[in-house]
């Protein structure tokens, strides 16, 4: 039995073939100095929406974090265990991003479980469950309008998040002082799968917009 699934390895060795021999001389780089990216990417670990595809992204580039939902919870130094919060506060502190951007995604599993009242525990611990638990009362809210479809309560609910999210983000004061020192910027972002459309938050209207490529 191979240590790695076979397609993994397969991958792989496309990797050593194709991309690495082009890119050699970056990884080299990366590996000696070090990695200096200016932009963070807090992104849902869905497969299908991987922010170094999306942003052709090279190595070295893009410091991505990566979680159910895209969510970022608001700033709490309890003694618990914060995997995101101690992924933004390396980048923030440790690598000083110059930019932190919020990117949600359409047919989002973990929104769909935010907005299903009926939704079932996966596991005895309900994991998803308490981390969707952080957009709650945005959840209710949507889910209590008759006038959408479930697809639009969906949509709504999954952009709402982000600007959950950016607030939450705020909460932390070493974005907060960076950003009132013009030093940090915030931004909100939203792919659509089906069609690979991305739009991108105004940040004065807080509205998704198509930007113009």
């Amino acid at each position: 039995m191979p240590h790695l699934p076979e397609h993994l390895l397969t991958g792989y060795r496309n990797f050593m073939t194709s991309r690495y021999p082009a890119e050699s001389g970056r990884y080299r780089s990366l590996a000696h100095e070090g990695q200096a990216p200016e932009t963070m990417i807090v992104a849902c670990c869905d497969s299908r929406s991987a922010p170094e595809a999306i942003f052709d992204a090279g190595p070295g580039e893009l410091f991505v974090l990566r979680n159910v939902g895209n969510l970022v919870p608001p700033y709490e130094p309890d003694g618990e265990f914060h995997s995101t919060s101690a992924a933004l506060e390396f980048a923030v502190q440790s690598l000083k991003v110059r930019n932190i951007v919020v990117m949600g995604h359409g047919r989002c599993g973990g929104i769909r479980a935010a907005l299903d009242t009926n939704f079932a525990p996966l596991s005895p611990g309900d994991f998803i469950g308490k981390w969707m638990s952080l957009i709650a009362p945005a959840a209710e809210t949507v889910s209590s309008s008759t006038f959408m479809t479930a697809t639009e309560r969906q949509t709504a609910l999954e952009r709402i998040s982000i600007r959950y999210s950016i607030a939450n983000l705020r909460t932390f004061p070493c974005v907060s002082i960076l950003e009132g020192k013009g030093k940090l910027t915030l931004y909100g972002a939203w792919f659509d799968i089906s069609t690979g459309e991305l739009w991108v938050m105004n940040k004065e209207t807080g509205d998704f917009e198509r930007p113009e490529l």
